[in-house]
């Protein structure tokens, strides 16, 4: 099965068009967004039956020329849209296929369903959260996209932290307070990085979901992915800047791609609906001082000055 078949019309291609032409991007676009604003049961099938008629030109397709690979409550969905909506970018069927993280077992073909028909002079990605944080992902990663970009975006940890908390606890993912939850992380995590890296089957629900602590602790995720990208290829952004100057950060996301420069109608911010609850200035002190070494780490892995208070 080839292209030269898919050109002939005897194997239909997702990207192709009956005489072989490429798809528009607007059409392209609209594919990638099919279900978009449906609910979460419905959308799921459609998703699956997608990929399921992917799978035999899985060969066709491109393989990610970047990577948005976190952190979790930090703008990712954001920038993904941002990024999606540039006329040389063509983006996958999902923003987060988690095949670094949670499904690697499946497979290149598997992966690769999920992406544009190749050689259309257009660029594609993927945005996981959970790969800055895993930590056999950086690994997988570089073992099949040794040449993709990396766009890290980081956000003040305390902020995120209880962002997290807030978004597991409203889907009834998390049982506890925000302070026992913190409290209960330790245990809750011990050994399970170790597991992940040892066992490539292994999937930790504990990791990642209730990571608040962890994830926030980004020089030493960062550190990782420099073990298996050069630093040239990565591109740390911090959520504020992306919230606050949203069209001077996405340009410097495009120069970084290597993509034209373009500015869009609108940067809306993409987020669920806020929770009324509130962080108590007690957290707030801990979670200050506990990443106070972890802020400066990261500042001077970057060259920058500390990008977040201290307590």
């Amino acid at each position: 099965m080839d292209q030269a078949r898919a050109r002939a019309g005897t194997v239909p291609v997702e990207g192709l068009t009956a005489d072989g032409t490429s798809v528009p991007p607007t059409a392209s676009k609209d594919t990638a967004n099919a279900g978009r604003g449906l609910p979460r049961s419905v959308r799921r099938p459609m998703a699956a039956a997608r990929l399921f008629l992917r799978r035999p030109t899985a060969s066709l397709r491109a393989t990610p020329d970047f990577l948005i690979v976190g952190a979790q409550r930090a703008g990712t969905t954001s920038l993904y849209r941002y990024l999606a909506e540039h006329p040389a970018v063509a983006p996958p069927i999902r923003k987060e296929i988690q095949y670094f993280s949670l499904h690697h077992g499946r497979g290149d073909q598997w992966y690769r369903s999920h992406f544009p028909v190749a050689g259309r002079d257009r660029r594609t990605f993927e945005a996981t959260p959970y790969y800055l944080l895993h930590p056999a992902a950086p690994a997988r990663a570089a073992a099949t996209v040794p040449e993709a970009k990396v766009i890290a975006l980081v956000r003040d940890p305390v902020a995120r932290a209880f962002s997290q908390w807030q978004h597991n606890a409203s889907r009834g993912l998390e049982h506890l307070g925000f302070e026992a939850a913190l409290d209960a992380e330790p245990e809750r995590l011990a050994g399970e990085e170790e597991r992940l890296v040892a066992d490539a089957t292994y999937r930790s629900d504990a990791h990642r979901l209730w990571s608040y602590m962890a994830r926030g602790r980004y020089s030493d995720q960062l550190e990782r992915w420099l073990a298996h990208y050069p630093r040239e290829r990565i591109l740390v952004l911090r959520s504020e800047d992306l919230y606050e100057q949203p069209a001077s950060t996405y340009a410097r996301s495009l120069e970084f791609l290597g993509l034209p420069a373009i500015d869009l109608e609108a940067y809306p911010r993409y987020t669920r609906r806020p929770s009324t609850a509130h962080m108590t200035d007690g957290a707030r002190h801990r979670l200050a001082v506990y990443f106070r070494p972890h802020n400066e780490r990261l500042a001077a892995l970057l060259g920058e000055n500390v990008w977040w208070e201290s307590a």
